[in-house]
């Protein structure tokens, strides 16, 4: 201030010196690559412009042939350059119109791709034909050639009846005699006649007229048919007026049956609703339905209960019938699942064991991976109605072998047992198996149970096999297992091998390992404590000392020793029973793959009962 003050000039100050920012190591490298390419295309020209020359240059000038004409000066004038398109104006396409022709129609076409004389002339026969059409056909001078009417024997005949019907009938005989010569729309044929869409179209079974529609111009044409065309129709299909009159009866009666059953079901299913309260609504919608597996009713149909209200729903499949149904669980907690579909076979006491096993070995499988070895008890009978919780335990983790303990519990109580064991793969020690039993007959000509159950059904007269042959059959045909006997083997000892063909049905795709395994296990229970009963040739429907009373499993071991096999394919089971007294029996079974790969090893005891008491006298009512 005070050198402004003294007058003095006030002086800018001098620039200050840049500080030299030095190049990072990415940008070095990328001017390092950007020089790369810059002589690699100066070469590559260089080498082209050798290349295209055609005269030897002593001087090392370029040729004359390669020297362009004009020049390639920065500085040298240029042709304008083309005008760009304003982004303002959006998006639009360029054409040449030099090459464009006004089509008078409103738009422009490429130059000579609308003029095709075949096309022109093409169009213009069909013009011509349609004309030709819709004029009336000419009259001949000599009576005796022009067509006559059916009836009247005139020649002033409908053509348009002529051309579309093929009848000859004139116009005044046409309205006398509306009987027979009326015409009938598609839904007129279709209710009074009971005709059927495929017939009605077939232009030259039915013959019929195109009017357009009266109702509205865009609907479909009207189909119009010649009523002596159509009586004639029905009655060969039919047989007779009469039997056409009892068909129409038989459907109006059926409508009306069906009509009142909608309304009744209607009436029931609001009855239903109207007699819950609010407060059992409001419960409802905060409720959350846990459903049990779907259980046959006495109607026939599927239903399936909810454990915790009680609430039941009809099911129209089984959940039985996909084998990755029956083996789903789901995972609720840390170790911790719960069965999703629980199956029931016929005269059981309970769920079917193998998938209890399975589904304990699935939920097994999801801690640890993969399994070679389990063995497991059943406790007591479950019930398909309520789901299964598995309690997964850890036992031992090990570098080569893991251990898991699975723990079914239902309504508060320990059902099943399953101690499993998992090993990782030792592809480099010895191998040695069991063979597979020889001469075995391939899938293909073996027989499948329900054929046997058929002939059975067939052959027999007694009620009470025909019953239980039926109700095997309804099971077998939803079951996700397909069985086939492969035979019965009497070695010298005297002891019976069965052989049976399983695989799983409707299998999408290949599934890993560990879940064949889990499907294997589902599969080893099938028929397997049913080899004792049959060794001590005992009867479902026998009487006395052969009717099986009871026939249940107690314990269950599978050593599984391939990882190469498929469900999806076939698997021969071998199961021969060992031992039977006290009311229990043991049974072991080997299962091979059609290559006669020997895949698992099975062991199981079950209690197998006869009925051992005496047929006693009355008693006295004294």
């Amino acid at each position: 201030m005070e050198s402004v003050a003294s007058g003095s000039r006030c002086q800018t100050p001098p620039p200050r010196e840049q500080q030299r920012l030095d190049l990072t190591p990415e940008q070095v490298k990328r001017i390092e690559l950007n020089r790369l390419k810059a002589k690699a295309r100066q070469r590559e020209r260089e080498e082209q412009a050798a290349s295209s020359s055609t005269s030897a240059n002593v001087n090392g000038k370029r040729p004359l042939a390669v020297v362009p004409a004009e020049s390639t000066s920065p500085t040298a004038p240029k042709p304008a350059p083309k005008l760009k398109r304003d982004s303002r104006l959006g998006k639009y396409f360029e054409y040449d119109l030099s090459k464009m022709v006004n089509s008078k129609g409103g738009f422009l076409v490429e130059d000579g791709k609308e003029i095709d004389e075949e096309l022109r002339a093409k169009e213009k026969e069909r013009e011509r034909q349609r004309a030709l059409q819709n004029t009336e056909p000419s009259m001949y001078l000599d009576p005796n050639l022009n067509p006559h009417c059916n009836e009247c024997n005139s020649v002033d005949i409908d053509p348009t009846f002529r051309k579309v019907f093929g009848c000859q009938v004139c116009n005044k005989c046409k309205n006398q005699k509306p009987e027979k010569y009326s015409l009938l729309t598609k839904t007129e044929c279709k209710e009074d006649y009971l005709l059927t869409d495929a017939e009605l179209r077939d232009q030259e079974l039915m013959p019929h007229l195109l009017k357009a529609n009266p109702h509205k111009s865009t609907f479909a044409n009207m189909m119009l048919f010649l009523r002596c065309q159509v009586e004639d129709f029905a009655w060969k299909k039919w047989g007779s007026p009469e039997a056409l009159d009892a068909e129409w009866q038989r459907r109006v009666e059926e409508k009306k049956k069906k009509k009142n059953k909608k309304f009744e079901d209607g009436l029931k299913e609001l009855r239903r609703r109207t007699r819950e309260t609010v407060w059992q609504k409001r419960k409802d919608k905060e409720h959350t339905h846990s459903f049990g597996g779907v259980e046959k009713g006495p109607d026939g149909l599927g239903k399936q209960i909810c454990h915790e209200c009680g609430f039941s729903i009809d099911s129209p499949h089984y959940d039985h019938e996909q084998i990755s149904e029956c083996l789903e669980v789901e995972h609720i907690d840390v170790n911790l699942f719960r069965s999703k579909t629980l199956y029931t076979p016929a005269r059981a006491r309970g769920v079917f064991g193998g998938q209890v096993i399975s589904q304990a070995l699935v939920s097994a499988s999801n801690c640890v991976d993969p399994v070679y070895s389990l063995h497991c008890y059943f406790l007591l009978g479950a019930s398909a109605a309520v789901p299964i919780l598995y309690h997964v335990d850890r036992i031992r983790d090990g570098r080569s072998y893991v251990t898991r303990a699975v723990r079914a519990v239902q309504r508060g109580r320990t059902i099943f047992m399953l101690v499993c064991s998992f090993q990782l793969p030792e592809p480099r020690q010895p191998v040695f198996q069991f063979p597979m039993p020889p001469d075995v007959p391939a899938p293909e000509a073996c027989e499948g149970v329900e054929v046997i159950y058929e002939k059975m059904l067939r052959e027999t007269a007694d009620e009470g096999v025909k019953e239980f042959c039926r109700t095997t059959l309804e099971e077998r045909r939803r079951s996700p297992i397909e069985v086939k006997m492969a035979g019965v083997r009497e070695p010298k000892d005297g002891t019976p091998i069965f052989m049976y063909w399983y695989k799983a049905r409707n299998v999408p795709v290949r599934y890993d390992a560990a879940f064949q395994k889990c499907i294997l296990s589902y599969i080893s229970d099938s028929q397997f404590i049913s080899g004792a009963r049959r060794t001590l040739t005992m009867l479902n429907q026998g009487k006395g000392p052969t009717k099986v009373v009871m026939q249940v499993s107690l314990d269950h071991s599978i050593s599984f020793y391939d990882d190469n096999f498929d469900c999806g394919d076939w698997l021969l089971y071998v199961i021969l029973s060992e031992r039977a007294s006290s009311g229990r029996a043991s049974v072991h079974g080997r299962m091979y793959t059609p290559g006669g790969s020997l895949v698992a090893i099975c062991n199981q005891e079950g209690v197998v009962r006869v009925d051992t008491r005496e047929t006693a006298g009355p008693i006295s009512k004294l």
